[in-house]
């Protein structure tokens, strides 16, 4: 942080972006792209300089406290030595040994906070074959600059389509949400609407106030209640399943994509849960911070959409959480996850009905005016300590991508610096890639990967033509 007294050339920092570069929160979003062929960066350092760099103005500036104490951005020169590394692991070993070394590195990556006197991101070129790809690019971009939609919006303007460079990618269709059941009109429909959203948002409000303050999450496989799990080495796990098998339980359950996906995440956890129990019955009161993006958007947009003043989807951070209770295993459940999937998607869809997201983020707004950012992002802290598990979703391209012609092979999303247990999913050509952070907690990855709910689940435990893999 420097002082800046010409803060009329300055850009003020959005409130989001100040609690996200806190004392209280220093959060990062990382993009992972898995190439087909080993990493040559003499073709993907001038995309960095000629593609990346001219994308956003943020990816050229620095955060700068001006004379009254308000936190703004601040153009600066970009060296691009200090922003893009190329690790150096022991020669011609085996893919599986890079497997380890790439872990270990992404886990140090995560617990490194970028430095405040340069533009807060970084990319990473991994030139070793790991069991999963020839070579790995990591986008390292600070939370304050964007959010996973930004991000996705980023990269996407540095690709292009493998097959021909010159047609552009395309995304799946994106379904509105809503009742089309017929006439709403009517007093008889229109009233117990009106009733029920108005009862479900102030329960919804108080609910999610208690649990940002007073109530917190009981300890259990997946939550410590340690302080500062944030600082600690993460366990990533990531697991690939088909884009097919999960529409086709979409259609079997009539819901989205995102809900068939959460839900089996929610029964893979309480699985892993149980089997961490040593096999008894675990009843933890378990949450979810569920991510909602806030933009009105049917794809995304190009960035010179994004950035514009009144667009639709606009640059930065666009979300809010929903505070989504984990429903309990039964006895039937094992034999029918069907039936927990529907459940959690009852529960999400109850949740969404309500306004109280709205509600939540003037809250946090109102904190931010009367105590400062910092107190409002001691806020949003102590939300996810207090939950157990953090769920986030994106959609990616149909067709298969190309970054300086290097093919790629798969793409996920992380975020680091939160302190909890969070996945995140990307769907990419037809696949969709789950990607799980495990911190401060009794579990391990190879705990999670031995859990019933992958064995169960994927070989069978729903119906053979919809089978599904979850975490």
């Amino acid at each position: 942080m420097v002082l800046e007294k010409e803060e009329d050339a300055l850009e003020p920092v959005s409130p989001s972006a100040q609690y996200f570069n806190s004392s209280a929160l220093n959060v990062s979003v990382l993009g992972v792209l898995e190439t087909e062929v080993p990493i040559d960066d003499s073709e993907l350092i001038p995309l960095v300089r000629d593609a990346f760099l001219p994308i956003n103005p943020r990816f050229s500036s620095i955060m700068v406290v001006d004379e009254n104490g308000e936190k703004r951005w601040k153009k600066v020169e970009v060296k691009l030595k200090d922003h893009v590394y190329v690790p150096i692991f022991p020669e011609e070993m085996s893919p599986q040994f890079y497997d380890d070394y790439f872990e270990d590195y992404i886990s140090k990556l995560s617990m490194l906070q970028l430095p405040q006197s340069q533009p807060l991101w970084e990319i990473h070129l991994i030139k070793y074959p790991t069991s999963n790809a020839a070579g790995t690019v990591i986008f390292k971009i600070h939370h304050a600059i964007g959010d996973g939609y930004s991000l996705m919006g980023a990269l996407l303007s540095c690709l292009q389509r493998a097959d021909n460079p010159s047609l552009p990618l395309t995304f799946p269709s994106v379904q509105p949400r809503g009742d089309t059941s017929g006439d709403h009109r009517t007093i008889f429909k229109t009233v117990p609407k009106i009733f029920s959203l108005l009862f479900y948002t102030v329960s919804d409000f108080l609910g999610s106030l208690m649990k940002s303050s007073l109530v917190e999450d009981d300890l259990s496989p997946i939550r410590s209640g340690d302080i500062g799990i944030e600082f600690r080495p993460i366990a990533p796990t990531t697991m690939t399943f088909s884009l097919v098998q999960i529409k086709q339980i979409k259609a079997t359950l009539g819901v989205t994509i995102n809900d068939v996906i959460t839900g089996a995440i929610f029964l893979g956890t309480r699985l892993y849960m149980q089997e961490m129990s040593k096999g008894s019955s675990d009843h933890s009161n378990c949450t979810a911070l569920v991510l909602l993006n806030t933009r009105m958007f049917r794809s995304y947009q190009s960035i010179q959409e994004m950035v514009k003043p009144k667009a639709e989807s606009p640059w930065g951070n666009h979300f809010a959480f929903l505070h989504v209770q984990l429903p309990e295993l039964v006895a039937s459940t094992e034999l029918n996850p069907i039936e927990f999937v529907r459940k959690a998607q009852q529960i999400i869809k109850r949740k969404r009905s309500s306004l109280a997201v709205y509600l939540t983020a003037a809250f946090v707004e109102i904190v931010k005016k009367l105590k400062g950012h910092e107190v409002a992002a001691q806020c949003i802290h102590k939300t996810m300590v207090n939950a157990s598990m953090t769920i986030t979703n994106m959609i990616g391209p149909v067709e298969k991508m190309s970054l300086a012609n290097h093919p790629i092979k798969g793409m996920y999303f992380a975020v680091s610096g939160n302190p909890q247990y969070i996945t995140c999913t990307e769907s990419y050509h037809n696949n969709c890639k789950l990607h799980g952070r495990t911190k401060g907690y009794s579990g391990s990855r190879e705990g999670l990967h031995r859990c019933p709910e992958v064995e169960g689940v994927h070989r069978g435990s729903f119906p053979d033509d919809t089978q599904i893999c979850c975490l």
